[in-house]
């Protein structure tokens, strides 16, 4: 028999217990039977595991057989600058490793933090006595007290309350206290039986005595945990295709790698020869750079993104998020201010928004009504003295006070709120009369009016009156509004103060008003082609009506789904059902919220989800993007998400999502450009095996581009603003690569034959300006052979120079792009200029990398051939606006 629906004595018994408790004899057997009342951690990867994880990835794996190569190249061949090649490898692959295990670390906190919201001490009656005891030694059976401020150590049933309401916002995602009882319930539900008191929860204001009846894990809120802990986060779509472009980079590299092997063999080059420069191809494919240019560029991504108030704690979340096709969000405090507010009033037999509250001034008895009748504590905060308690009450307290403020007076006596009235009333005496003051649900106390007071006239309450008010009252329900009536009467000399023959004043619709700037963001979705899914604990109708003010529902019938309903469905019912253009989902449980997450994913969906409550933990770490508030959310919700919202709203998402389309965008621009210079790398190990003639370009040289001339220009492209068009664009196919073919076309085929070209033109022509003739071979130290293959090393980095502006957009021409925009390039640029110099004109750069000093002829030559590039880039993209254009 469910315990809701057992009376008090009916429920001790259930448990073997009394209202004075256990003896503390049984609490010991009953502790080592149950165990303690915590959350047990589930055995996780050890901090070694975590960190080692780092170094064994496909491409770091890649990036270890590349330094082993080059290792088991210099042991072979010492002096062809491989000794270098591998340290740098490897200095790639530890700071990559470091920083990643940084970020991993971080993320797996939840369950310290699931820990922090259970209380450390509760007082218990035991052997009949009221005691203090460690709450992880409760146990079923155990007699709570409880009253207000305290937080429940466990799931309870309630056997003694007065006045109790609960906040159960943690783990229902309600943003309203609801009333406790001790009396039998027929609801079956846990989340809903009034009589209940979840792990988890705090107590709004009364006092109760409950007998646990679960704890520790058994609890609602340590199943959420266990759904926290045991379900594993997501891969990321850059993860994903990270991964993909490991595999590419290593079969093609070991592809060409294995050809030019077998071509060298069957031209007769010696075997370690021939093997030497085999493995120079392999290693002249693997672009070392791209793993760092990648996570640094997400990194700057990230503070761009804590500046528009989206901190990231995971790196790849940033490009997941421009990828999303679907939020699915929360409604309190993401979408609403989380503040309730009087919003409108049904006064004078008229309903009209609260906007001035000067006009409220003269209704005396309604403002006192208003700022005097509630259970609030006062708090000094500061130099400040706030409000604490129920919100409701908070923000009718305000309206009195801003209406006209009477300051302290005091309250004289209180009949107080219980959940069968659903009203309660105050006494105070203002200019030497007693007045009695009531509030509660329109329902209990309308019938309580002989009289309404309309501009301080008083008439009978009949009939007709109180049917326009209850009229009033269900247009005001139908808003979404929390409606509540307030009456009063004067008491005589001697009177006892009684709820009756009351006179009306007003009814207060009360709301969680949206955010102002939410709106235009829901705009800016659905022009993006982002579909939103309100999914909240709260009220359909409230859900709806918030929905229908910020534009998310604009039809008459939208698909509004409650949590039974949902629990009901099949997947294949749940698969249809999210395909309506309009949805809400209301009264949902957290384990229903990561169900309807789950079936998303199954439609191919781009999944951010929003959450600020225990509750949302699950739903938070399955999604593609968890995205926890800064403000209001659990430490919980925090440690689950990806994404943590600074202001806790809505709008922030959108931009943090404009900005991690711009991520995927300038990937794409960064690996065009390091790509690119694969090409001209690769090329001359090709012409140096084919026709014998003398290796235009050295493994140290290529080290020089990859690791040295690229980066910062990469970065830079890594750095670009947002293009406007992005919002107005649909999301990007999730089958979409980000090494697509139309990049890999470009990069090698295109703009990597034009560098090649260019680089071994200059590198023929140094030759052929000394007199050298095909068939004759130099030596390494030759200083003909220094001097051309450094104008081949220098020509690579020209001609990079002009591909990072070519490279800014992959249809629109370069010339109309500002690049005030983007001071970075410059940067870039003076870098990678002021590099080359070093390497060529000093004397530790001719000694390290090989090169020799050269002349202003060949630089000539050199400027030239890129700008020869640059020009046939942009005549390829006039011609793909002209006629390919989509």
């Amino acid at each position: 028999m469910f315990i809701a629906n057992l009376s008090v004595a009916e429920a001790l018994e259930s448990l073997k217990t009394t209202e004075e408790g256990l003896s503390n004899d049984e609490a010991q057997r009953r502790l080592k039977e149950f165990g303690y009342n915590k959350l047990e951690e589930i055995k996780r990867q050890s901090i070694l595991l975590l960190f080692l994880k780092e170094f064994t990835h496909f491409f770091a794996i890649i990036l270890w057989v590349a330094a082993g190569l080059a290792f088991f190249a210099e042991v072979n061949a010492p002096g062809e600058g491989m000794l270098a090649l591998g340290i740098a490898i490897l200095g790639v692959i530890v700071i990559n490793g470091i920083f990643s295990f940084w970020q991993e670390y971080r993320a797996e906190r939840a369950i310290a933090a699931l820990t922090k919201l259970l209380p450390q001490q509760s007082l218990v009656y035991r052997d009949g006595k009221m005691q203090t005891v460690f709450a992880e030694t409760l146990v079923p059976g155990d007699c709570l007290v409880l009253e207000e401020g305290d937080n429940v150590p466990a799931d309870c049933r309630v056997i003694y309350a007065s006045g109790v309401r609960v906040n159960t916002a943690t783990i229902t995602g309600e943003s309203l206290p609801k009333s406790r009882i001790a009396d039998a319930v027929t609801d079956n539900s846990v989340l809903n039986a009034k009589n209940l008191l979840l792990a988890g929860t705090s107590i709004m204001s009364g006092q109760c005595r409950a007998i646990i009846f679960a704890t520790g894990l058994h609890t609602e809120f340590g199943q959420i945990a266990h759904l926290t802990q045991t379900e594993k986060s997501s891969i990321s779509h850059l993860q994903q295709e990270i991964a993909r472009l490991s595999k590419l980079v290593a079969v093609f590299a070991t592809t060409l790698g294995l050809l030019f092997f077998v071509i060298g063999t069957l031209i007769g080059l010696p075997f370690w020869e021939n093997l030497m420069f085999a493995i120079g191809i392999i290693v002249a494919n693997v672009p070392e750079g791209l793993l760092p240019t990648v996570t640094l560029s997400l990194a700057m991504a990230t503070q761009r993104m804590a500046k528009r108030n989206a901190l990231v704690r995971h790196l790849p979340a940033v490009e997941t998020l421009g990828s999303t096709t679907v939020i699915c969000s929360d409604k309190t405090g993401t979408l609403t201010q989380n503040k309730m507010t009087a919003t409108q009033i049904y006064i004078h037999e008229q309903l009209v928004s609260v906007t001035d509250h000067a006009q409220y001034e003269n209704e005396i008895r309604l403002v006192q009504n208003a700022q005097y009748c509630h259970n609030l504590k006062k708090s000094l905060q500061g130099k400040h003295y706030v409000l604490l308690g129920d919100p409701m009450e908070i923000a009718l307290a305000e309206f009195g006070r801003k209406s006209h403020d009477f300051g302290n007076i005091p309250v004289l006596s209180e009949i107080a709120f219980d959940s069968e009235r659903k009203r309660m009333s105050v006494v105070i005496e203002h200019e030497g009369i007693r007045w009695l003051y009531c509030k509660g649900a329109p329902e209990t106390v309308l019938p309580l009016c002989s009289h309404i007071d309309s501009r301080n006239v008083i008439s009978p309450a009949d009939q007709a009156v109180q049917q326009q008010i209850i009229a009033a009252q269900n247009r005001m329900a139908k808003d979404g509004l929390r409606v509540l009536a307030f009456a009063y009467c004067r008491l005589e000399t001697e009177q006892t103060p009684q709820e009756e023959n009351l006179i009306f004043s007003a009814l207060i619709g009360l709301q969680d008003p949206p955010r102002p700037e939410v709106k235009e963001a829901i705009e800016r979705c659905h022009s993006a082609g982002i579909k939103v899914i309100m999914v909240t604990g709260d009220h359909p109708q409230t859900a709806a009506a918030i929905a229908r003010q910020i534009g998310l529902i604009k039809s008459d019938n939208p698909l509004i789904l409650q949590g039974e309903a949902l629990r009901k469905m099949t997947a294949a019912h749940l698969h249809l059902a999210l395909e309506s253009p309009e949805i809400i989902f209301a009264r949902v449980t957290a384990e229903q919220k990561m169900h309807v997450v789950k079936a998303l994913k199954r439609k191919k969906e781009i999944v951010a989800v929003t959450g600020d409550g225990v509750n949302d933990a699950p739903a938070l770490k399955i999604a593609d993007i968890g995205i926890a508030m800064g403000i209001s959310g659990t430490d919980v919700a925090k440690e689950a998400a990806d994404i943590i919202l600074l202001d806790d709203n809505f709008a922030s998402i959108v931009n943090a999502i404009e900005e991690g389309r711009t991520v995927f965008e300038n990937i794409r621009k960064f690996m065009t450009y390091i790509l690119t210079s694969n090409i001209p790398e690769l090329l001359p190990y090709i012409v140096f095996v084919i026709f014998k003639i003398p290796l235009p370009l050295t493994i140290i040289q290529i080290l020089a581009v990859d690791l040295g001339t690229d980066m910062l220009p990469a970065l830079a492209l890594g750095a670009e603003p947002s293009d406007k068009k992005l919002m107005q664009q649909p999301p990007r196919p999730p089958k979409e690569r980000l090494l697509s073919w139309g990049l890999v076309i470009r990069a090698y085929l295109w703009l990597g034959m034009l560098e090649a070209a260019a680089s071994l033109f200059v590198f023929f022509f140094v030759l052929h300006q000394s007199g050298w003739e095909y068939g004759s071979m130099l030596g390494k130290t030759d200083p003909l052979y220094l001097q051309a293959t450094t104008a081949c090393l220098a020509a690579i980095v020209m001609a990079q120079v002009i591909n990072l502006f070519v490279c800014r957009h992959p249809r629109a021409s370069a010339f109309p792009l500002k690049l005030s925009h983007n001071p970075m390039l410059w940067l870039g640029i003076a870098v990678e200029v002021v590099l080359i110099l070093l390497v060529v004109y000093t004397p530790w750069g001719n000694e390290l990398f090989g090169t020799h000093p050269l002349e202003l002829a060949v630089w000539g030559l050199m400027i030239v051939l890129a700008l020869g590039l640059g020009i046939l880039e942009e005549l390829r993209k006039w011609v793909a606006r002209r006629f390919f254009s989509k």
